[in-house]
């Protein structure tokens, strides 16, 4: 029994001086826990704007990929084009420089076929007309002469 007097009396005087500690206490675990749910919706609000801003990222990502891919076919097209362009051109000159050849062969081989013509029918007509027979000749010409400039 005295103990529980004993407790009475000092318990009193215990429990007025630990209650202001204790509430002490809990006001500073209650302030603890406010800041750290304080902290937990800052943690989330910043979650979530870092996985917004990972997801715009991803889409101008994949955007610019997109892009880069349409530029560059575009570019591979160009330049198939422009290489196509650039043989077709280099197959035309070559063309036209063969016609120029063969049109120059072909002048040189009727150049002198008429050379070698003109000395044959020089040697023949030098061995085969007399004075009578080129007067006839020249009259001849000079009276076709006149048809001969209209045709050509």
């Amino acid at each position: 029994m005295s103990f529980v007097i004993f407790f009475a009396i000092f318990g009193k005087m215990i429990w007025a001086r630990l209650a202001p500690m204790i509430d002490a206490r809990a006001v500073k675990i209650r302030s603890d826990l406010d800041e750290a749910a304080r902290l937990r919706a800052e943690a989330e609000a910043l979650l979530r704007q870092a996985e917004a801003d990972r997801a715009a990222a991803l889409k101008e990502a994949e955007d610019l990929l997109a892009r880069a891919r349409t530029e560059a076919e575009r570019v591979a097209q160009a330049a198939a084009a422009d290489a196509e362009a650039a043989a077709k051109r280099r197959e035309r000159m070559a063309m036209d420089r063969i016609a120029a050849a063969e049109a120059s062969a072909v002048a040189e081989v009727r150049n002198a076929a008429t050379e070698v013509a003109v000395a044959a029918a020089r040697d023949v007509l030098a061995a085969s007309l007399d004075v009578k027979a080129d007067a006839k000749l020249i009259d001849n010409a000079v009276a076709d002469l006149p048809r001969a400039l209209r045709a050509a």
